[in-house]
């Protein structure tokens, strides 16, 4: 399915071909949250989202966490030209919350390099959590060179430039309640 979308008429229309439906989507993190409520019983997880592009995936798997939690952000980027990488990462001041001795959740919208993820639960690391675990909603295993395992994973996908479900193109698309890709961007 292919869906043409603008959010006014001086931009220009970007062709987005549907990867997973919004119900598909919606099953995939139900089944994460079942698993993260199991593997976390016994302790009350922090997640951590890294803004902006889990913020989609992470209220809705917020949501489906059965067990107690605690939300914290962390800005990062390496995408801020558009849909190249830059050669550095950006990440924000550490997290307000304490979290020293806690269990933390990286909440990732798509890991693709992986380089943002390490420099994040790096940073994260100089707190001295209990443990860093890392969710994304999307990997792309093809150009992921992670030093550590992913330990949820929502969809491994190609190396494809996506957006929707929080994932942008210049901050566009975002709002999209699906996941496409932009071909036009492809290598």
């Amino acid at each position: 399915m292919t869906t043409k979308t603008s959010t006014d008429s001086t931009l220009e229309m970007r062709k987005i071909d549907m990867l997973y439906r919004r119900d598909v989507i919606e099953s995939r993190v139900q089944e994460l949250g079942e698993q993260i409520s199991k593997d976390y019983a016994e302790t009350r997880p922090v997640l951590v989202g890294a803004l902006k592009g889990c913020f989609v995936f992470m209220a809705d798997l917020a949501r489906a966490i059965t067990i107690p939690l605690e939300l914290e952000f962390i800005s990062a980027a390496s995408y801020r030209n558009g849909a190249q990488q830059d050669d550095t990462i950006a990440v924000g001041p550490a997290p307000m919350l304490p979290i020293k001795g806690r269990d933390i959740l990286l909440v990732e919208g798509v890991v693709d390099s992986g380089r943002t993820a390490e420099a994040i639960v790096s940073r994260l690391k100089i707190d001295e959590p209990n443990s860093v675990e890392v969710v994304t909603l999307l990997h792309k295993t093809q150009s992921s060179n992670l030093s550590f395992p992913l330990k949820y994973v929502g969809f491994e996908i190609e190396d494809l430039f996506v957006v929707g479900y929080g994932l942008d193109y210049s901050q566009l698309y975002r709002n999209l309640n699906f996941i496409g890709h932009v071909s036009e961007f492809e290598k």
